[in-house]
C-alpha cells in the first residue's frame, strides 16, 4: 500500500477502531474509573498508537512479511496503550493490582477485538475502499 493510501485510510480506520474498542472499555475497565474517562481512553489511546500501526509500521516492515508486521503492532499497541493508561490513570500507591490486571485485560481485548475486524474487513478488501 502507498503511503498515500495509508493517509486516506487513516481517519476512516482510526473511526472504526474506536467504535469497536470503547464499547470494550466501558465495559471492561474497572469501575474505579468514570464513563468519561472510559471514553477518552478509548479516543485519546487509540490516537497514540494508531498513527503508528497505520503509518509508520508498515512502511519501516515493507520488507518483511505481514506476519512480521502484524506481530509487531499487535504488540505494540496494546502494551503501549497500557503504559500510557498506567502512566495517565495509574496511582503508584494503588493497592488495588486487581483493578490494574483487569484494565491492561481490557485493553489488550478491545485491541484484540479491532485486530480482528480488521482481518475481517481485510479479507473482502476493505469492500473495495482503498482498490
Amino acid at each position: 500500500m502507498s503511503p498515500g493510501n495509508l493517509w486516506l485510510f487513516l481517519p476512516l480506520g482510526y473511526l472504526l477502531t474506536i467504535s469497536i474498542e470503547i464499547p470494550i472499555l466501558l465495559s471492561g475497565l474497572s469501575r474505579r474509573h468514570s464513563w468519561t474517562r472510559k471514553i477518552l481512553a478509548g479516543v485519546w489511546l487509540t490516537a497514540c498508537t494508531y498513527p503508528v500501526v497505520t503509518l509508520v509500521l508498515p512502511l519501516i516492515l515493507r520488507d518483511y512479511s505481514r506476519s512480521v508486521y502484524l506481530i509487531v503492532a499487535e504488540v505494540f499497541a496494546p502494551v503501549t496503550e497500557c503504559i500510557l493508561f498506567f502512566m495517565a490513570f495509574g496511582e503508584s500507591t494503588d493497592s488495588r493490582k486487581t483493578s490494574r490486571w483487569r484494565d491492561f485485560s481490557a485493553i489488550v481485548v478491545a485491541n484484540l477485538a479491532s485486530f480482528a475486524a480488521g482481518e475481517f474487513l481485510n479479507i473482502y478488501s476493505w469492500f473495495g475502499l482503498l482498490d
